[in-house]
């Protein structure tokens, strides 16, 4: 059966498997306190260019997403999302088990607009009677989108900008960070992304590792006792160093973005075969994930040899799906799906 579902659905990147085998018998420190944190750390400064940043390790998306702003708000502030934001949509509520509030703006394929969103900010305290209602204490992008697309390094800075001008973080959900930044349409890097947020993470879960996420808190600006909550929130690996280690990997020899150009290498290809059996596109994306409206008939007889995700009904006949091609996506893969939807 072949399996395009989504960019986790294989175990980790060979280079990975080989170090965790080389360094089973190492007795190490826990949480995160061995060489190989310290290393990946180092590392992923000097990839950010920025050498003042906060670095820790969480075990994956949901948890990093909540540990982070359940950190940084305060009691009363809520986090500003686009409705379709990945808090808002797909994480069984897991910000608002924090005690904080996911405040909708609408998203535009996947996007908050700049405009709309100091708009809603300034809407906030324009209103005399804010005192009594949810602060907007964070604003919340993810980079890509729950769509695949993704932020300009204009959008991003003007969108940074409002959030300076009210004195309120800006956070990138990078769960998929390195698909974004390997896009051809992309003109961020993570040195821009770094001077353009208060914090993001760098996904490793979609990204080659078997697990984790990278927080960078980008000017030595992470919330207090940050490490204390991260395992107060379930987010804290006892043996912290496979979190650590899987990213010195990465990190080394530029894995991190070679995976990635690979993916993204990998979806331009499955664009061509989609297009070519006639399939219609929901929307365009620049990166690993592609939507396509496909009828309902069609979608059952598919389903049979391909495994790929709902994502919504587009009407009573039709259903948007996702394919998704990953750092592990074989040119072997993408030809038996041209065969399968040869026959259909």
């Amino acid at each position: 059966m072949l399996n395009f579902a989504s960019d986790y659905i294989a175990g980790a990147h060979p280079a990975i498997l080989k170090k965790l085998e080389e360094t089973n018998m190492e007795l190490l420190p826990g949480y995160g306190t061995d060489h190989y944190t310290a290393q990946a750390k180092e590392k992923i400064k000097n990839a950010c260019h920025c050498q003042d940043a906060d670095v820790y390790f969480l075990v994956g998306g949901t948890q990093t997403n909540s540990t982070i702003i359940g950190a940084m708000l305060a009691d009363y502030e809520g986090v500003v999302s686009a409705d379709t934001g990945h808090i808002n949509a797909h994480e069984a509520g897991a910000v608002e088990y924090t005690g904080h509030k996911v405040l909708t703006i609408p998203g535009h394929d996947g996007k908050i607009d700049a405009k709309e969103l100091k708009d809603y900010i300034a809407g906030f305290y324009g209103d005399d009677n804010y005192t009594h209602m949810v602060f907007p204490g964070m604003v919340y992008i993810s980079y890509p989108t729950e769509y695949g697309t993704i932020y300009s390094k204009d959008e991003m800075e003007q969108i940074h900008a409002i959030c300076k001008q009210y004195d309120i973080p800006l956070f990138v959900d990078g769960a998929r960070l390195g698909y974004g930044l390997a896009s051809k349409e992309s003109d961020l890097t993570l040195e821009t992304l770094a001077a353009n947020c208060d914090v993001f993470y760098i996904g490793g879960t979609k990204v080659g590792a078997l697990f984790g996420e990278a927080v960078v808190f980008t000017h030595a600006n992470a919330p207090k006792h940050f490490y204390t909550m991260t395992k107060q929130h379930g987010a804290m690996l006892a043996k912290g160093w496979l979190t650590g280690l899987q990213y010195d990997v990465l990190f080394t020899d530029d894995l991190y973005m070679q995976v990635s150009r690979h993916a993204i290498e990998m979806a331009e290809k499955l664009k061509e075969i989609l297009k070519k059996h006639g399939m219609n596109f929901y929307l365009e994306s620049p990166t690993n994930q592609q939507f396509v409206i496909i009828e309902d008939e069609k979608a059952r007889q598919l389903e049979k040899h391909v495994v790929t995700s709902f994502w919504e009904k587009y009407d009573e006949t039709h259903t948007v799906i996702r394919f998704a091609t990953a750092w592990s996506t074989t040119e072997e893969n993408l030809e038996a799906l041209n065969q399968v939807l040869a026959q259909l």
